[in-house]
């Protein structure tokens, strides 16, 4: 466990900060039943749908000012909404102008996360040209896809998401694919991988679990879905994954990848993981210590703590008038950031697996742990059976490595170990509930044998 000293230096400023855009804010041509952004317009009640769009301002103040927040010498920029594609190529050409105007000695890379319905040959030739990694949202086969990932007027959107990304492969844009796990289609584990994999073709894979409540009565801010402040009065909604059945699909796909995939495709809380083995740094805000340095920022230049805690009372302020580094360095950016290490449940901090999550994003800390104390991970079950399924490769991948090979050296070994020899309980708690959704504690259940 980490212990905080005296005499310990104070946490220096970041030597990088992100800070993903949302030029179109809240603004998208589709509607995703558990999208928990789409709400947000009802922050700006005075915007016109039409009035989304970030300007030509606020656009040089952020790309300016993000490049100067940067001790390192590659800027990544992420472009997210809503949906970005809505602002059209053109607001994007001179995006990437004004990058090269203010880059410096610095590379800059872009990152564009899109449903790809309007992705057509001109944004094809300008994604390959720019060298934009493109992160298309899909969430399986066609009839998974649909069910909650449907138009504004409920239509399904699957076969025009495929046709984006036939165009992305014509033009040969890298893409990787990010899938929304809820409670329909965490069940499918082999399913969606293959389908990814060997249809869709990504190489590198996402899975976010979604996980959201909604208030029993109408916060002030008139947003539905809560954060972890709300202990009560706010109910789990019926679209979100299961804890438990997280930690199944993603060991389902783990024992897919892990024989034959590694090294081939990336899956990252994988690669995540196998880091906190290794003893890294995860490079995944969820699983650090600490979090705080990745915030967003909205079409009209308001800049917010986290993408998950998009609500009045972490708005840090706007581009015109605090920069983005004043706003990093704020004492309330970064206490945002060292509550996610501050306020873990001594339960969590005498887990087994602290290392590999340290509690999981804080949005998500609204259970209580076995002993009654809140900020419990909602998804610690879940955490629990996988982190437990997999240590026994995740420590054999990281032996390969130490010893300079390979961590596709195991390949050869887990081959020969059929899938029903793994045991689905390992490193479930005794006062968990039991992964078979039986609703008992494990040990009442199938911790009892």
């Amino acid at each position: 466990m980490t212990t905080i000293h005296p005499n310990q230096p104070k946490i220096k400023r970041p030597l990088a900060v992100h800070v993903m855009a949302k030029p179109s804010g809240a603004i998208c041509n589709i509607d995703c039943t558990y999208c928990f952004y789409l709400e947000k317009e009802k922050l700006y009640p005075d915007k016109a749908r039409g009035q989304w769009k970030m300007g030509d301002e606020e656009l040089e103040a952020y790309v300016k000012q993000y490049i100067e927040a940067q001790d390192i010498p590659v800027v990544n920029f992420a472009w997210q909404g809503g949906e970005p594609t809505l602002m059209g190529v053109d607001f994007y050409r001179k995006a990437v102008k004004l990058q090269k105007q203010y880059a410096g000695k610095k590379q800059i890379s872009n990152a564009f996360q899109t449903n790809a319905i309007l992705i057509d040959d001109e944004w094809g030739e300008f994604l390959a040209q720019e060298k934009f990694l493109i992160g298309v949202s899909i969430d399986g086969p066609e009839d998974i896809h649909n069910r909650y990932r449907v138009g504004r007027g409920g239509e399904p959107t699957w076969d025009k998401v495929m046709a984006g990304i036939e165009v992305l492969k014509k033009h040969n844009v890298e893409f990787n694919t990010l899938t929304v796990l809820h409670k329909h289609n965490a069940d499918h584990p082999k399913e969606l991988y293959q389908f990814l994999t060997r249809e869709v073709g990504s190489h590198f894979l996402q899975f976010i679990p979604i996980v959201e409540r909604v208030a029993d009565k109408l916060p002030a801010h008139f947003l539905q879905l809560v954060g972890p402040e709300f202990r009560d009065g706010a109910t789990v909604t019926e679209w979100s994954v299961g804890s438990e059945q997280y930690g199944r699909f993603l060991n389902g796909v783990f024992d897919q990848w892990v024989r034959k995939d590694i090294g081939q495709y990336f899956i990252q809380i994988f690669d995540t993981t196998l880091a906190g083995w290794m003893g890294q740094n995860p490079g995944l805000c969820i699983f650090a210590e600490t979090c705080g340095d990745a915030m967003i920022i909205e079409h009209n230049g308001d800049v917010y703590s986290c993408d998950h805690y998009v609500y009045p009372e972490y708005n840090l302020g706007n581009v015109a008038d605090t920069t983005i580094r004043e706003m990093a360095e704020s004492p309330k950016q970064r206490k945002f950031g060292t509550d996610k290490r501050d306020t873990l449940p001594e339960y969590c901090r005498k887990c087994e697996f602290r290392f590999a999550c340290n509690g999981g994003c804080p949005k998500q800390r609204f259970t209580k742990t076995p002993d009654g104390e809140d900020g419990l991970n909602y998804l610690c079950a879940g955490y629990k059976t996988f982190f437990g399924h997999t240590q026994p490769y995740m420590k054999a991948m990281v032996k390969e490595l130490r010893n300079g090979q390979p961590a596709a050296n195991i390949m050869q070994k887990t081959s020969l170990i059929p899938e029903s020899s793994h045991n689905p309980y390992t490193g479930v708690g005794r006062n968990d509930n039991c992964p078979c959704d039986s609703g008992k504690k494990f040990k009442r259940c199938h911790g009892s044998t």
